[in-house]
């Protein structure tokens, strides 16, 4: 529409009456195939950033991977997700605490008008209030701002009972990746709204080095998407002692629906996974010398369940 590409910056900033806007633009969060790169296109079930990394010491969230040759700490599957924007607006949170002397900050969703294209730009003008908070992590590897529990994920059986959560809490989200969807309403690179938006999110690192701040912003553009590797502190599902057998590996993002979205039916991810102890063993050994073998079974894109489907 014209008249949203002509909006000046002080319209962008404008007050944004959420609730009068008769059809205002949603974002959609799609989580990603469980163990695939961000922006991924191809068959999932070929998707390898995941791997079994076994560390000695479990108290590091980003232990070193060994191989053996000494006693084993913890054995971890560790995986890469990815939430992608398929809707017709932004994610777009904004975070306010009152002053340095609050821990967390309360968070807003700012929501794209569908009348003139506006996007509010700060906590104040957002009017949609949110159960979501945010923290400042001071790990060396993080040192910004986490938005708190917007995904998780488990180790559950094919019947669906949890053997394993997570223990990662908060995400710094942004813009990391393009996805390869046909989105009508992905931003242009232009001085529109959603386009200032776009340049904003792009590489945002969330009030990185910054713990005195009283104001942040957590967000994905539409066609747009966030990724954490593999790697990253926490990034895994604890395998020391789970059983020999079939499990799924579950990944959702809002799970509360917390986030207002245009839809919610492709919030989850699975894949059916294998895990067999070497020689056998039904039971993970008292001392773990071995990473159990770890085979993928199959990759269930848009569903909570994989392995409870199989024929």
């Amino acid at each position: 529409m014209i008249a949203a590409l002509t909006i000046t910056a002080s319209s962008l900033v404008s007050s944004q009456q959420v609730l009068a806007d008769p059809e205002p633009l949603l974002p959609d969060l799609r989580q990603a195939p469980v163990g695939c790169p961000g922006g991924f296109s191809g068959d999932p079930v070929t998707c390898r950033d995941w791997d079994v990394c076994l560390v000695r010491d479990a108290s590091e969230p980003r232990g070193k991977c060994t191989h053996g040759g000494g006693r084993i700490g913890a054995v971890r599957l560790r995986f890469t997700t990815a939430i992608d924007n398929v809707g017709d607006g932004p994610l777009l949170l904004h975070a306010h605490r009152a002053g340095t002397g609050v821990e967390t900050m309360k968070v807003r969703q700012a929501l794209q008008s569908g009348v003139d294209g506006s996007i509010a730009r700060s906590y104040s003008e957002a009017r949609r209030a949110t159960r979501s908070s945010a923290y400042y992590e001071p790990a060396p590897t993080h040192e910004h701002w986490h938005l708190l529990h917007f995904e998780y994920f488990q180790l559950r059986t094919p019947g669906g009972d949890v053997v394993v959560t997570d223990r990662k809490n908060g995400f710094c989200i942004g813009d990391r990746y393009r996805v390869p969807d046909d989105l009508p309403h992905r931003p242009a690179a232009d001085e529109s709204p959603a386009g200032q938006l776009a340049r904003s999110l792009d590489g945002h690192m969330c009030g990185h080095h910054d713990p005195s701040a009283v104001d942040t912003m957590f967000g994905i553009s539409v066609g747009s998407g966030d990724d954490y590797r593999k790697e990253v502190d926490f990034q895994w599902l604890d395998l020391t002692r789970v059983p020999s057998g079939v499990y799924d590996v579950v990944n959702v993002v809002n799970s509360d629906r917390a986030l207002l979205e245009k839809n919610y039916d492709n919030n989850a991810s699975s894949i059916a996974i294998s895990v067999q102890w070497p020689g056998g063993a039904v039971t993970p050994p008292s001392r773990i010398d071995g990473a159990p073998e770890v085979r993928l079974i199959r990759s269930c894109p848009g569903r909570d369940r994989c392995a409870g489907t199989l024929n």
